[in-house]
């Protein structure tokens, strides 16, 4: 038995084993950012690793997952590999979207994985849109659709819950509440800050979750993507998380104050669930060592395979890059229904 099958023999040891990969990744990525082999924006997601790992346990491989710029832990729990990930990051051309995406916008359709999105609340409208395509094709399919608590005060959270109820579409709306979205606290930009009360007027069902508690995250998106399977229509869940790290690399982190942060810490979702797995007698420290290796050993097989990547030739640059041929006399074109004059 391997390393990596002893690891995953229970569910617990599944999600711990998911969790460490996405803080592993993220960690080396800070290190290979400060000596600049990763550039442009990249948005963390250590602390909030119970989320993506407890959700993502709850969906059946031929489901989707709609993401947001801070996905790269979807992503590696999605099964998008980690050097596919990695060589995005660094911009090489055997990167999941040829190097030309960036941390922001990881894609990976072969395994349902529709992509991060620079804009806040962006994901929606493709969420309801593969939904709506599922059910009018009749696939028995979940969509799930990663956002923060910033995107709760964009128009498209409000349309889209909306028409999703209205027709009864499969998709489960997982909100990342983290308290700042990107710099704001959450009750200095929202009236009503139980955000599953404010999903649950669209005739939603809606809950809040212990974001910072794996098992909690797991069940709830069990049951939502259970009920969803069944006909029940869109289901919310508020998991209410919080992110050690700040808001992008480029942010001074002025808004929060640095005892909070020390606070939210001491309620690490991968040291509680060590803890509560050491006191069922269900690990060892000996188990979190084979862990650790096996998870070094796949990022470090990551970095190596980032750094051999090709760049993508100068030549192709314009590739996938449309651009209407103007008129040969170099007139504007005239709109259609008029001659030009």
């Amino acid at each position: 038995m391997t390393r990596r099958d002893r690891a995953r023999t229970t569910p617990h040891r599944e999600l711990l084993h998911q969790m460490l990969r996405i803080r592993r990744f993220e960690e080396r990525c800070v290190e290979l950012y400060s000596s600049e082999k990763i550039r442009g924006f990249m948005h963390l997601y250590i602390g909030e690793e119970a989320v993506a790992a407890g959700v993502c346990q709850a969906l059946a491989p031929g489901d989707a997952v709609v993401s947001t710029y801070r996905e790269h832990g979807h992503a590696l729990v999605r099964g998008v590999p980690a050097t596919a990930i990695m060589a995005e990051m660094y911009g090489k051309a055997t990167g999941c979207s040829r190097g030309r995406g960036g941390s922001m916008h990881i894609f990976d359709a072969a395994r349902g994985f529709y992509g991060g999105n620079a804009i806040v609340g962006g994901g929606l409208p493709l969420a309801v849109g593969l939904a709506l395509a599922d059910k009018f094709f009749g696939r028995n399919r979940v969509t799930a659709c990663f956002f923060g608590d910033g995107a709760v005060a964009e128009g498209e959270f409000h349309e889209c819950v909306n028409l999703a109820a209205l027709w009864r579409l499969p998709v489960l709306f997982a909100c990342e509440n983290n308290l700042y979205a990107m710099g704001t606290a959450l009750a200095k930009s929202h009236a009503e800050t139980d955000l599953a009360l404010r999903a649950a007027g669209y005739d939603v069902a809606a809950w809040p979750v212990d974001g910072m508690d794996v098992l909690a995250v797991a069940d709830a998106a069990s049951r939502a993507a259970e009920s969803i399977r069944a006909g029940a229509g869109p289901h919310f869940l508020e998991l209410r998380t919080y992110r050690f790290r700040a808001h992008s690399m480029y942010d001074p982190e002025h808004y929060r104050d640095k005892a909070e942060v020390e606070q939210w810490k001491q309620r690490d979702p991968i040291d509680a669930l060590i803890t509560r797995m050491k006191a069922a007698r269900e690990f060892t420290d000996d188990d979190l060592a084979v862990l650790e290796k096996d998870v070094a050993e796949e990022i470090d097989q990551a970095v190596a395979f980032a750094e051999q990547a090709p760049l993508e030739p100068v030549e192709d640059l314009t590739t996938f890059v449309y651009s209407p041929r103007p008129p040969a006399s170099g007139m504007m074109p005239a709109r259609p229904g008029k001659a030009a004059s």
